[in-house]
């Protein structure tokens, strides 16, 4: 009788999950004012094999851009909705990145 050794995984290695961790203002990845630089999207795009693009705040109508910002808005309103705090607070991560996006 033939025994079977041990099985090969044929899953490839993917990506790391958690493409923002060690990324902070002061290594330049994420901006003061809210939102990542290019440096922090290209570095999160290459972790991730993502293709994060930046804020399209004054796109013309019906363009790629003007359904990606208004898909946006209306994800980021639930967020403020379920995070009431961040909502209220100015100056926090999620107010910033409607203003850039001009929600």
């Amino acid at each position: 009788m033939l025994k079977a050794g041990p099985k090969k995984s044929t899953k490839r290695k993917s990506k790391s999950k958690d493409g923002m961790k060690g990324m902070s203002v002061k290594s330049g990845h994420l901006k003061e004012e809210g939102g990542m630089s290019e440096k922090g999207r290209r570095e999160y795009n290459r972790r991730t094999g993502g293709n994060l693009k930046p804020p399209a705040p004054n796109p013309k109508k019906g363009s790629k851009a003007a359904k990606r910002r208004k898909s946006f808005c209306a994800r980021s309103a639930g967020q403020m909705k379920k995070f009431p705090k961040a909502a209220k607070d100015p100056n926090s991560r999620l107010r910033k990145a409607r203003r850039k996006w001009n929600c």
